[in-house]
């Protein structure tokens, strides 16, 4: 049986620790981010195995892994340190243009249009501020928050828990990208759509999507000759292929002057996506993370200008 916790051997810096270690999977990692040596991170987690009775992190080849029992003690832990950072904030108010802190995005490289107008402000107006933009699946996106992996996420989520806060950046349409002069351009019919040769972006490696979906409803379907894990290798292979790919607008108009893509209405409507950011409530306790909302929501505001055009 575990022996009770004393809490006179408890350290918050130690709780510190803990989540910076699972935020960076790597001691050496964390112990940069802390400002600390090596060796005292991996004192500090003697400490914490002691406290808690367990090896909470263990090494691989790449860094270290959290074991279970770090795992649920992710959320708790950080819930705790959003209250302390909440409580010295009010004595101490956050300060964008003096802060050196490190915010952690979880997000698609699809729905990265944020991410030129976020760096321009922060240049701006909190130099002392870095971004870590994490690749981020739907199906772990609501884990990486309460792990607090990922300080806020941003996807297009269709139904949340009342523990999460949900702000819309913007709408994005879902288009059928080829290379300039593809001749599926010229006629995007979906008898013609359903002729041509299709790259699937999967991240998970799955050899059919929602498009897929449709089609079979439709008693129709597709060839998916190739499959990616990432938008930005798909729209790198459109320009150089004869394959046809379904892509975020507005991530393809971005990079449009580097990449001689065009895109067409999808033959089959996937809708309007609402490109939302999400963090938990909890969290937003952090004036940090109220900042960083607050910041997200202004520099957004120009892909809200207005209907997505064909």
């Amino acid at each position: 049986m575990l022996n009770e916790i004393d809490l006179s051997r408890a350290d918050l810096n130690l709780l510190v620790l803990f989540e910076t270690v699972l935020d960076e999977r790597n001691v050496g990692r964390a112990a940069e981010r802390l400002n600390l040596s090596a060796s005292a991170v991996s004192h500090g987690l003697g400490r914490l195995r002691r406290l808690l009775n367990d090896p909470l992190f263990l090494k691989t080849p790449k860094g270290v892994v959290p074991t279970e029992r770090a795992k649920e003690l992710a959320a708790p832990i950080g819930d705790i340190l959003a209250r302390v950072r909440s409580a010295i904030s009010t004595a101490e108010p956050f300060d964008p243009a003096r802060s050196r802190r490190r915010f952690t995005i979880g997000t698609a490289d699809g729905f990265s249009v944020f991410l030129p107008p976020l760096l321009d402000e922060i240049a701006r107006n909190a130099p002392g501020i870095d971004l870590v933009v994490r690749h981020m699946q739907m199906e772990t996106s609501l884990s990486d928050l309460d792990e607090r992996l990922i300080d806020v996420a941003i996807a297009p989520f269709y139904e949340l828990p009342a523990r999460f806060a949900a702000q819309t950046l913007y709408d994005e349409e879902f288009v059928a990208a080829a290379r300039i002069g593809h001749a599926f351009l010229k006629n995007p019919t979906l008898e013609n759509y359903c002729r041509m040769q299709h790259l699937l972006v999967a991240p998970r490696g799955d050899p059919s999507g929602i498009v897929d979906q449709l089609l079979e409803s439709r008693g129709l379907s597709r060839r998916v000759a190739l499959a990616v894990p990432n938008f930005m290798l798909a729209l790198d292979l459109v320009a150089k292929t004869e394959l046809v790919c379904v892509l975020p607008k507005r991530f393809v108009e971005m990079h449009a002057e580097r990449y001689a893509v065009a895109t067409v209405r999808l033959p089959v409507g996937l809708g309007v996506s609402t490109i939302q950011l999400v963090a938990p409530k909890a969290a937003l306790m952090d004036a940090g993370l109220v900042w960083l909302f607050e910041v997200l929501g202004r520099t957004a505001c120009f892909l809200k200008s207005g209907p997505i055009q064909g």
